[in-house]
């Protein structure tokens, strides 16, 4: 499985950290962050990230900034995206459950490695559980269309 990883200067070093657990995991990596900690905008990694999402050029994403917010809402601009932000394990992993998110952010000020480590592990883990979900996914995919 391949992950796309894209992030701002807020989270170099958690971006690094992050994608070198998940080659430890077996997953193949695509990053599409910085490598600098000079400023720049979350929304142009949000929205690259995203976009190979959507386009299958990567099975998921990952996204990280200062808080995870202003990342996941560009990515969320993108058709086909469900963008969680997530500070902790148990909305990661019911973000797949429930909502079949497709694209995980958080923030790099807000928690520490361990913890987005922790959030990573329990949303790769998890399984969309389809049923009365998937009814509830489509809802949210049909917001797209009007």
């Amino acid at each position: 499985m391949k992950i796309g990883i894209g992030n701002d200067h807020a989270a170099v070093v958690m971006k690094n950290e992050i994608a070198a657990y998940l080659e430890e995991l077996g997953y193949e990596v695509a990053d599409f962050g910085t490598d600098s900690e000079t400023s720049c905008c979350y929304a142009e990694y949000g929205e690259k990230v995203a976009r190979a999402v959507a386009a299958k050029d990567v099975d998921l994403g990952i996204l990280i900034c200062g808080t995870g917010v202003g990342i996941s809402l560009a990515a969320n601009k993108v058709k086909g995206i469900r963008a969680a932000v997530c500070s902790e394990p148990c909305t990661a992993r019911l973000s797949r459950q429930h909502n079949n998110a497709n694209v995980l952010a958080f923030g790099a000020r807000i928690i520490g490695i361990e913890t987005a480590k922790e959030i990573v592990k329990a949303w790769l883990d998890a399984e969309f559980e389809g049923g009365r979900h998937q009814t509830r996914v489509d809802m949210i995919m049909a917001i797209e269309e009007k």
